[in-house]
């Protein structure tokens, strides 16, 4: 019989990660690779399991996840998304920390468009007297 499945999305500006919770060792494959070999950064590997410290079952699942969109950064903060709705989908309970935490809640910062007479969002055109 098949291993029951727990699912969550994350997104994060413009990145948005499936993933995929199963009861196992606490291994975690993103994009088919291991997190190690994934994220350089150790800051990065700490935000994706974060989620788990919190509600003290690192270890408990094994993780699957399809990210795409975005920078490392970005990636790093849906993966941490998705993980953390996975998590209260297959415990309920653990809904409160996690919460608490902030893990549920989707980071709505994005990148302000550019506007027109500007060379950026807000970066106007050097002024000169002459």
């Amino acid at each position: 019989m098949a291993k029951e499945q727990f699912l969550g999305t994350g997104r994060r500006k413009s990145s948005v990660a499936r993933v995929r919770l199963t009861q196992g060792t606490g291994e975690i494959k993103i994009n088919g690779r291991d997190i190690e070999e994934y994220f350089g950064f150790e800051t990065l590997k700490m935000l994706v399991r974060s989620p788990f410290e919190v509600a003290n079952r690192v270890g408990a699942y094994d993780v699957q996840v399809n990210v795409y969109g975005g920078g490392y950064t970005g990636q790093a903060g849906a993966i941490r998304h998705g993980i953390a709705r996975a998590l209260v989908e297959a415990e309920p309970e653990l809904r409160d920390s996690v919460k608490k935490a902030g893990f549920l809640t989707r980071d709505s910062r994005m990148k302000e468009r550019k506007k027109y007479g500007l060379k950026a969002a807000r970066r106007a055109p050097q002024f000169s007297k002459r």
